[in-house]
């Protein structure tokens, strides 16, 4: 069949997760020194002090270790007003970004600035760091800046002897995907229990899921053919490793598999096997989950199970992987 006018279908979709990572000895001084309410930084071998410290001298390249405190009052170097807040910025009302060069300081700190207009910050102007009633060994320990030239540094300001190594940050996308007609078309077929190929016009070959064009050398691939949901496993991965969200207990495969009449393979689960058992050229087919759960993606099939049948001469498939 060929496509025709096709209305595209859109949504906005969310990405979420939690990274994680080690500070190492630099950044995790400075958030230690945040934690306790001091601003700490690390002086390069051309004696400017850098904040936030860097770990690595600028011009030698050798490692920085001689740090300083820094005042928690600076002067705004330069700035950008955010008239419409995004969701987890500071403010939910319009405020500035600036770089902030603090007293004691010789390069510039970027932070938000709590002010009510563009007409009340500057070039030039005088902050302070407005400290945050907890704080935890992070950036957000400095709430944000605001106009002032004295410190209101938190009075339990200490050293802290257990130093910040670690830090976890949420990270969230949030984005609108708007399919091209040919994903369109796949899309709604899979919702109906369809698997929706497109065929090249030069020599025949399937793409599973269907492109708009062939990419050898460029020609719309609008000729779609329905195919079959049993294949054969081409390259896979045992997966050991637990990570958050995951939502089957290692171990596992993930395989490329290669369905009859295609020619090229996807990425999909394989179970219903021992994931040591697992091997190339094994004819799997799909799992498909209950239709009242089916949407408009890949996810209505749960997964790939083997289908008992021979193994595919790893001659049929070689040129596939």
């Amino acid at each position: 069949m060929t496509l025709g006018n096709t209305e595209v279908l859109a949504a906005p979709l969310v990405m979420k997760f939690d990274y994680t990572r080690s500070t190492g000895p630099t950044i995790g001084r400075f958030l230690t020194g945040l934690r306790a309410g001091r601003i700490v930084g690390v002086r390069g071998s051309d004696g400017r002090v850098i904040v936030p410290p860097a770990e690595f001298d600028p011009i030698t390249a050798d490692a920085l270790t001689d740090f300083v405190d820094v005042a928690d009052v600076g002067t705004v170097q330069s700035w950008s007003w955010v008239a419409e807040p995004l969701p987890n910025q500071p403010f939910d009302r319009p405020f500035a970004y600036a770089l902030i060069e603090l007293d004691g300081a010789d390069t510039a700190l970027l932070h938000a600035v709590d002010v009510a207009s563009p007409a009340d910050i500057s070039t030039g102007m005088r902050v302070r760091a407005r400290w945050a009633a907890e704080r935890t060994g992070d950036i957000h320990d400095i709430a944000c800046f605001e106009p002032g030239e004295t410190s209101t540094a938190p009075a339990d300001s200490v050293t802290i002897a257990d130093p910040v190594t670690g830090i976890v940050t949420p990270i969230e996308l949030s984005f609108k995907h708007t399919a091209s007609p040919q994903e369109t078309e796949f899309l709604k077929a899979i919702l109906e229990g369809k698997l929706l190929g497109a065929r090249a016009a030069s020599d025949g070959k399937v793409y599973f899921p269907p492109r708009g064009a062939d990419p050898r050398d460029g020609s719309p691939t609008e000729d779609y053919v329905e195919v079959v949901d049993t294949g054969i496993i081409t390259t896979y991965c045992i997966v050991n490793v637990p990570f958050l969200g995951q939502r089957i207990k290692p171990p596992y495969v993930a395989a490329y598999i290669l369905l009859d009449g295609t020619d090229i393979p996807f990425l999909h689960l394989v179970l219903g096997v021992e994931a040591d058992e697992v091997r190339m050229g094994m004819r799997v087919k799909a799992a498909w989950k209950p239709r009242e759960e089916w949407g408009l993606g890949l996810a209505n099939i749960d997964h790939f199970e083997p289908t008992g049948e021979p193994d595919a001469a790893y001659e049929s498939f070689s040129h596939h992987l």
